[in-house]
């Protein structure tokens, strides 16, 4: 296929990367004020909100293997039906009912449906796509994941302030339902007969991943990265909040962190493609806890240039805002060195031959920094940033006093992480090199 051609894609791929933004939307502007909802709404605690943030992120991660060998026997345009139909009633269900016994039930829900998806749109590109046409389709692919994102939480910033937090689910179940409206009436569906594995095989994938040492220990060092990353969702929003006010916006500083990907991604790549992916990933660490002490540090420039900081062309902003924001930043970066990186470092651990079946698993470092992330997130919450619905008149002036403390916490997670991985690619490569 000529390179004149090499951008033309079937109408099945277009609708399928038109829902996946629907579906993107839908799932950040819940989830970047889902455990503020869960608190202030719903009635849980800061723990038990944080808990069932992580349930809910991690089982997105977990489950998409799974829910892709099932998919592939319902066939492509079923499956999609029945994914964005539960979503849209996971959402549904969780605004129209803010209830502790029907949280779960809606969670479960947005989790399958979630993981159906996952798997569905990647299978659809990969489909309806040549070998020529491939890294062009991805790229699509991930550009319609990122304006999803950016929209979705733009869009949340004014409903909660205009309409509430009610208001984000039942956005999120409008969008998901027009894509079932759309997958109904124009996906044409795609054959996966004889394709794919089964339920069984993709269940003995994952056990001879877990039994590799290599792997495990891997997996839980790239978990530490994500796990400040995470906190984003787990953290940010009632730090933020509780802090700097109603009015803080942490829906639009959690943009800064796609776009900053957006931008420089493909610069970061370019430079480090001469490097290797041990020695591109290993910047990315170290830059994480520099990303968390930043976050901390917004006493110190409050103390140094006073509250509201003035910014160039007449901006000012509350310390924390701009603390964030840096963090942020750094933190962008850091997935640009990591992120493109990781599976071509994580598939050269894997045994010769059985690489993509590994790789199928090659983002469970998700599942665990979600889970550990967002259980943390709620018991640091709970002693240095509290609700304030818990606490006493006499109470407020001293119960964020150390509030910042929270990221030093997470920037010894870093550094930590970051140590770890040094020592693992070196003490992997002499054992590479004995048995050469």
């Amino acid at each position: 296929m000529s390179s004149k051609s090499s951008w033309k894609f079937s109408g099945t791929f277009w609708i399928a990367n038109g829902v996946e933004l629907l579906e993107r939307a839908s799932f950040y502007a819940v989830f970047i004020t889902f455990t503020l909802y869960l608190s202030n709404i719903v009635g849980f605690n800061d723990i038990q909100a944080a808990w069932l943030g992580g349930f809910y992120a991690a089982g997105v991660y977990f489950l998409p293997p799974f829910a892709g060998a099932y998919a592939d026997k319902m066939g492509f345009r079923r499956a999609m039906l029945l994914a964005f139909a539960l979503l849209s009633i996971g959402f549904f269900s969780l605004g129209a009912m803010p209830y502790k016994p029907a949280v779960v039930p809606a969670i479960v829900l947005l989790i399958i449906g979630g993981s159906f998806i996952k798997s569905l749109i990647t299978g659809t590109v990969a489909k309806t796509s040549t070998s020529a046409q491939r890294a062009r389709a991805y790229s699509i692919f991930y550009g319609m994941v990122n304006v999803g994102s950016f929209s979705g939480k733009s869009i949340a910033y004014p409903l909660r302030l205009n309409l509430g937090l009610e208001s984000i689910n039942y956005f999120s179940a409008i969008l998901c339902f027009i894509a079932v409206v759309v997958v109904f009436f124009l996906y044409r569906d795609i054959s996966a007969d004889g394709e794919g594995k089964s339920l069984k095989e993709v269940w003995a994938g994952l056990i001879k991943v877990i039994s590799k040492p290599r792997l495990v220990t891997l997996i839980l060092i790239i978990s530490g990265f994500w796990m400040i990353q995470h906190q984003m969702y787990a953290t940010m929003p009632k730090y933020v909040i509780r802090l700097v006010g109603r009015e803080a916006s942490p829906e639009w500083i959690a943009n800064v962190n796609p776009a900053v990907v957006v931008l420089f991604v493909v610069i970061i790549t370019q430079i480090m493609k001469k490097a290797e992916a041990i020695t591109a990933m290993n910047i990315g660490m170290l830059l994480m806890p520099i990303s968390a002490l930043c976050m901390a540090s917004s006493p110190l420039l409050a103390s140094t240039f006073g509250s509201p900081v003035q910014l160039p062309l007449g901006i000012s902003a509350h310390p924390i805002t701009v603390m964030l924001i840096v963090g942020i930043i750094l933190q962008g970066l850091a997935e640009c060195f990591i992120s493109p990186r990781y599976l071509e470092f994580f598939s050269k651990q894997a045994p010769k031959g059985e690489e993509g079946l590994y790789l199928g698993f090659g983002h469970l470092h998700s599942f665990v920094a979600n889970i550990l992330g967002f259980g943390l997130s709620g018991y640091l919450l709970t002693k240095y940033c509290p609700d304030p619905r818990t606490l006493s008149p006499g109470d407020m002036n001293t119960a964020y006093a150390h509030a910042n403390y929270i990221w030093y916490y997470f920037a010894v997670i870093g550094l930590v992480s970051a140590a770890a991985l040094f020592i693992y690619a070196k003490v992997t490569k002499m054992a590479d090199a004995k048995k050469e």
